[in-house]
């Protein structure tokens, strides 16, 4: 890159800010030319400025507005990301179909979702329907952050069901050894990490444990389980990088947003079958070990591409 610095404006929650913004991001960043500056929201944006890029995690028809009129009047400026691609992650149905519409070309690994329906009804009649069985996850339709989007029961026995209130989606539940793979991705760098997941449930066990649990009890269906966690993460082999890295770069295209992680788990029946869960916006990267390294690379991308975008203007 030249001498040239690149001013990077975001806006965030406070919780998301206090964790993301930390002075060894800003510094590493600086390091590379890159100056993260804070959005005033209590200042039109379109008087704030100049920005290089804009990465935001903020909704609402007034941020929307703003940021379409300052993106009308900077057409240079990157947004990171658009609004539009943000919002089809709230939905988590249609977040997962794009999933199936990917072109892996992989040897051995296949990608896929498990069975999800969203019932308004009657729950035990569309699990019959549908061929689900138990156990189940029970989701909000809505994924938008807050804390009832985050509620979650694991459904064991028909009896859970009753505890439900519909609408609600319903997921397959998939064996995959207790371990999850958080793939994180900015832009075209990627990095998978390995975390503590749902036990691993027989069938002969389903009748000695409870009909509904939450998630955030699911450390007692642990303790019934009685699994070592630590010795299951450590053990779990990696799904292959070139795997990793062709589904993420294909969901990035498709998904058309720069900055997001998915989770993946492999299924214990086929071990080559790797299923997505889940998808979120601007995840925590700060919980990834040295992420100021990997966030610092994609500005950098970002600043050749805003750079790209003046010299093309320029020869118009």
């Amino acid at each position: 890159m030249s001498e040239r610095r690149f001013r990077f404006g975001y806006v965030l929650a406070q919780k998301k800010n206090s964790s993301f913004i930390q002075d060894s991001l800003i510094n590493h960043a600086q390091e590379k030319g890159i100056d993260l500056i804070p959005i005033d929201l209590n200042k039109p944006l379109i008087e704030q400025g100049p920005f290089d890029c804009i990465f935001h995690k903020l909704y609402g028809p007034e941020w929307r507005k703003q940021l379409e009129q300052f993106a009308l009047q900077n057409p240079t400026t990157i947004i990171v990301d658009p609004i539009d691609s943000i919002e089809k992650l709230h939905n988590r149905i249609s977040m997962l179909k794009v999933v199936n519409e990917l072109n892996i070309t992989q040897e051995n690994e296949t990608i896929g979702i498990p069975i999800q329906i969203f019932v308004e009804e009657s729950l035990f009649n569309a699990i019959t329907r549908q061929g689900l069985h138990f156990p189940v996850i029970a989701k909000n339709l809505i994924a938008n952050g807050t804390a009832d989007s985050h509620q979650m029961y694991l459904v064991l026995k028909p009896e859970g069901l009753g505890e439900l209130k519909p609408p609600v989606i319903l997921q397959e539940f998939v064996n995959h050894g207790g371990v999850i793979f958080k793939v994180y991705v900015a832009g075209e760098h990627v990095k998978c990490v390995k975390r503590r997941s749902l036990p691993d449930i027989k069938e002969e066990k389903l009748e000695t444990l409870e009909s509904l649990i939450s998630f955030s009890q699911i450390s007692n269906l642990t303790d019934q389980i009685d699994h070592s966690f630590d010795e299951l993460i450590e053990k779990a082999e990696m799904p292959p990088l070139s795997f990793v890295n062709q589904v993420a770069n294909q969901l990035r295209v498709a998904l058309q947003l720069h900055l997001f992680n998915f989770d993946m788990i492999r299924d214990n029946k086929v071990g080559n079958r790797y299923l997505v869960i889940d998808i979120n916006y601007f995840p925590g990267y700060a919980k990834m070990p040295n992420y100021e390294s990997m966030m610092t690379a994609f500005f950098l991308d970002i600043a050749r591409e805003k750079q790209n975008n003046e010299s093309r203007l320029a020869s118009e």
